[in-house]
């Protein structure tokens, strides 16, 4: 794999880090987590949008014809993920917040990783992955202290 593919992935962790920052205190300043959510999802909607202005990408004719329903529905779970996370940096902080976030992106994804859940490639989960993820939960409780 190409290391600057790796940099990039670390690159969008760690602005996952800033958003968390701004929207709690957004949160704060805006006096309501409902609003602060709403910005947070219309500034991206709008970098999406300029994406696809800017490639010129046209939505296929029949799309909502040719997918699942359950395709489309992405956007709640970011909508939970960012109220969530509204919530909860003020009370835990950025780190375990964050760190609580990686625990469950890994334990989701090794269970979508192992039954090949939604089109995903299918990879059992042997004891070194399993080991990998007791090592993140573990190091949840070491970022807790």
């Amino acid at each position: 794999m190409d290391f600057g593919l790796y940099l990039l992935v670390v690159g969008a962790g760690a602005s996952l880090v800033l958003q968390q920052a701004l929207n709690s205190n957004l949160r704060l300043e805006l006096g309501s987590p409902w609003w602060a959510g709403l910005v947070s999802y219309l500034g991206g909607a709008f970098a999406m949008l300029a994406m696809v202005v800017a490639r010129g990408d046209r939505l296929p004719a029949g799309a909502a014809a040719q997918t699942s329903w359950h395709s489309w529905t992405g956007g709640l779970f970011g909508a939970i993920f960012i109220a969530v996370a509204i919530f909860m940096v003020p009370r835990l902080g950025a780190a375990t917040v964050v760190a609580l976030i990686v625990v469950g992106q890994m334990l989701g994804s090794l269970i979508f990783d192992h039954f090949g859940f939604l089109g995903v490639p299918q990879h059992d989960a042997n004891p070194v992955r399993l080991a990998g993820a007791a090592f993140l939960i573990l190091g949840v409780v070491l970022i807790r202290y």
